[in-house]
């Protein structure tokens, strides 16, 4: 799958252009929507509201990963230094990540994706599994092993819970735990800093959930793992809006268009995707509308 197939130089320029403007929509947006969540639990502290909010802050949580995803492809916003600072200390820290290690280490994926030394296939290759597999990893995440283990990854060395790369000093881990304690700082002044715990609960439980649907809806089960065509390797999932809110925010969902071209920005893949359908490149390609069909898919 060529890129000149498909697209002119016209339209290379349209999807890849880049827009402070779109970029902080999204950044703002963000932490907005996690802003509200924690005045409604901070105003209405019952069980009911507690219980919404946690899928509702895993959610944005990956929308806070996938922001830094954005930002570590230099994609996110058109001026540099924005991508460095706020790709950074507003998005990959408040998530206990690390900008330029995962970025280091996704590169790695986009360079290898296809191929039996992708990085990350230890994420996805093993499936379609059976129920009895998948339950005992949703047991693993909603209990909070699996969050608790990267959690303890991150304190014995490892850049983020994202990355499979070791950090080359302290610095950002005391980065992160400088921006985790900024949060409980914030959120005491308001008279809630038991907030925190919900945060951090969501992280290690829910947020792990959230990232293993995407990990497989993204590459697991493809029709061919070990191929070099991304419409063969890789997958986007037509979701409803309400499983964007919760499982595929900021464009995530669209995958398979970001591997075919990685420099255009998260905002532009929805139209990247209208445009390789009217030229007839999805031909054939397995489509997915929404979640549930694709879990039935990778879960046997």
């Amino acid at each position: 799958m060529k890129i000149a197939d498909y697209l002119s130089r016209e339209d290379i320029a349209r999807f890849t252009a880049k827009s402070d403007a779109h970029a902080w929509r999204l950044v703002l947006g963000n932490w907005l929507a996690i802003i509200a969540i924690f005045v409604v639990v901070g105003l209405y502290p019952q069980p009911l509201t507690i219980l919404l909010a946690v899928p509702l802050l895993a959610g944005r949580q990956l929308g806070l990963a996938v922001l830094t995803h954005e930002a570590g492809h230099r994609t996110l916003f058109r001026t540099p230094w924005l991508n460095t600072v706020v790709g950074q200390w507003f998005c990959a820290l408040p998530v206990f990540n690390d900008m330029p290690s995962y970025a280091r280490g996704h590169l790695r994926h986009h360079q290898l994706a296809g191929s039996r030394d992708d990085p990350d296939l230890a994420n996805y290759a093993a499936y379609p599994v059976s129920r009895a597999s998948f339950r005992r990893k949703l047991a693993r995440d909603l209990s909070g092993r699996t969050g608790f283990k990267l959690l303890a990854a991150i304190g014995r060395g490892a850049a983020g819970i994202t990355s499979s790369e070791r950090r080359a000093s302290a610095r950002p881990f005391l980065a992160q735990l400088l921006v985790q304690g900024l949060m409980i700082a914030v959120l005491a002044a308001f008279g809630i800093a038991w907030a925190y715990l919900l945060w951090l609960g969501t992280f290690v439980t829910a947020y792990m959930l959230v990232i293993r649907i995407r990990q497989i809806a993204e590459h697991a089960a493809v029709p061919d793992l070990y191929h070099p065509d991304p419409r063969m390797n890789t997958r986007t999932v037509d979701a409803p809006w309400w499983q964007r809110l919760l499982l595929a925010p900021n464009g995530v969902n669209y995958h398979l268009e970001h591997h075919f071209m990685a420099s255009v920005p998260c905002y532009r893949l929805a139209a990247l995707r209208r445009h390789l359908q009217a030229g007839h490149a999805l031909d054939g390609v397995p489509q997915f509308n929404g979640y549930g069909p694709l879990l039935r898919h990778v879960v046997v």
